[in-house]
This record gives C-alpha cells, structure tokens and sequence, in this order.
C-alpha cells in the first residue's frame, strides 16, 4: 500500500517541467525564421515546406520573415531564441559565407551557436554568356579570358553575394582575370546581360532558365553534381573541365545550438522527410532546386567544409564587405 510519503513525493515529481522527449514535442505552434524579406529563395523554401512539417508534427509553424545586416539580423535571432524547438530557422549561403566575409565580427558563432537538423536543397548555379561572347563551350569561355585579361566583365548579384563568389571561384580555378561589376541584386545583373552591357554571370535556374530556352542568353555549365533535367545538354562544371567550380547555395535547416537532441531528431525527421516526399521533391525540381535531406551530422560536416572553403576564396580575393 502506498504512504502519504510515496504519494506526496510521486505529486512532486509529476509538477517537475517534462524533458522535451521526441513524442512530446511540438505541443504549440512552431516559429520558422527566415533571415530575408518575403519572396526569395529561402522564403519560397520555407512556405513550400511549412505544411508538411504541420502535417507530420501536428502544429502550426509561422514563418517569420527577419531580413537585414546581410541575413545576420534574422540568424541572429534564431541563435539567441530559446533552444526549446518553438523556433527554428531556414538558411541559406550566407550562413557559411559571412564568417569569411565579416571575418570574426558576426554578433554570432556560425559553428557553435546553431544546432544542425539537415541540408535540405541545394539550388545550383549556370553559367551563362550573351549571345554576343565568342565562347560555346567552358573550355572556350576560358581560353577568351585568358586572350583578354581584364576584359570580359562578370556581373553579380553584389558585393560577397553567392554569385560573387562563384565568380571568384571561376576565377581562381581557372586563372583567370575578369572585370567583376558588382549589382544591387541578381535582377538588374540580369537585365544588364541580356542587354549585353556585361559578358557573362552565374544565375539560378528559376532566374535564368526561360531566357536560355529564348537563346537570349548561353548557358554553359552548371555547378550540380550531375545534369539538370531543365537542361539536359549544359555539361556540369566539372564535365567541361573546372571540377573546383562548384559553388552551389545551399538551404537547411537549423535551430539554437542548446536544443535538445531528441528534438533535433524529430525535426530532421520531418524536414528531411518533407524534401524526400514524392510530390514536394517533384515540386522542387521543377522550379529549380535539388532536394537533399541530409542527417544532422552530414550538415554539420557541410557547414564546417562550406566555411572554409569561403573563407580562403574570401581572403585570396581580399574581399571586403561594404
């Protein structure tokens, strides 16, 4: 029979706070950050995944839309965020970029303030020419740039963006020199391509593919592991001969680094499970991207390798941020 003490002791006990075991979570509505304005990629990523994690997890998940400070206002918050799993966030390249970038003045630790859950997509990047350039293959491309150092000029999205850096990476792989014109924007870099004011940028898919269709432009490699099925005859970087230039941005998902590990598992579950599912990958091949899913540990090598890659590229150029 139990005495006053057992009872009283088993009351104590069952007031404690629970532990945020993996079938107890989430019990409310779940916050996603998205470090950027409404609409780009991140953004776009975030609301297609938005009512699969609600299905599989049984709650809400708001996206809070934080931009500024080159993404760091919106991942600043998702660091400083309770580590309870109510929110989370969704990153893109200027997560791994900007430690090189702003060289040890982020109002954060990249490596030890975030809690991987998975690499859900990569968006690969194409190479793409005006019409006007005398270059049909990469090999060709190169082989122009290196006749005319200093005078085929490569429009970016700006200062330290991914397109930046992929520019950069082209340039150190191949050795070659190219007159970089910073934009405000991957749009207006665009604009001036097809209106051959620039000879050549790297573009998304989405952003660059009906103008390849329309022949407005010339794609000529693209930096994925293996042929797009949106363009099936642009050889990958590395089979026209540049396997260094593999700049790809890339989305994931994180959360505060003290979150508790049975509900990392269950967010990488549905996370990773969303982009797996048949008719979200579907979905995301279509407008460009190439769904991934990792494990937390394979991001979190990801993260470290992407750090350090963008970190030489950054010193090796001398790149500074505005």
């Amino acid at each position: 029979m139990l005495n006053r003490r057992t009872i009283l002791s088993g009351l104590a006990l069952a007031a404690l706070p629970r532990p945020a075991f993996a079938q107890d979570y989430p019990q409310r509505p779940v916050r996603v950050i998205v470090p950027y304005a409404p609409g780009g990629a991140s953004d776009i990523l975030a609301r297609l995944i938005q009512p699969h994690l609600e299905r599989t997890l049984g709650q809400s998940f708001v996206v809070d839309n934080r931009g500024g400070g080159a993404s760091q206002v919106g991942t600043q918050a998702i660091a400083t965020a309770a580590p309870d799993g109510y929110t989370i966030g969704i990153i893109d390249s200027a997560f791994v970029i900007n430690p090189g970038l702003f060289a040890g003045k982020l109002p954060y630790d990249t490596q030890k303030d975030f809690a991987p859950v998975s690499l859900l997509a990569m968006s690969p990047l194409v190479l793409v020419v005006h019409p006007s350039v005398q270059a049909a293959t990469v090999q060709e491309f190169v082989a122009l740039a290196k006749r005319k150092p200093g005078e085929v000029t490569f429009a970016s999205a700006g200062l330290g963006t991914a397109i930046h850096l992929a520019g950069e990476q082209l340039r150190q792989v191949a050795q070659v020199d190219i007159n970089h014109i910073p934009y405000r924007g991957g749009g207006p870099s665009v604009i001036d391509l097809l209106a051959g004011k620039v000879d050549f940028t790297f573009s998304t898919i989405p952003a660059i593919l009906e103008h390849v269709r329309g022949a407005k432009v010339r794609a000529l490699g693209i930096t994925s592991a293996a042929r797009h099925a949106h363009m099936p005859d642009v050889p990958t970087m590395t089979e026209a001969g540049l396997a260094g230039v593999d700049s790809a941005p890339l989305f994931g998902m994180v959360a505060p680094g003290a979150t508790p590990p049975a509900v990392l598992a269950r967010l990488n579950e549905a996370g990773a499970g969303a982009v797996k599912s048949q008719a979200l990958q579907a979905r995301l091949i279509e407008i460009g991207y190439v769904p991934v899913g990792s494990s937390a540990n394979e991001f979190r090598d990801r993260i470290a390798a992407e750090i350090d890659k963008w970190t030489r590229i950054i010193q090796a150029a001398n790149i500074k941020p505005t």
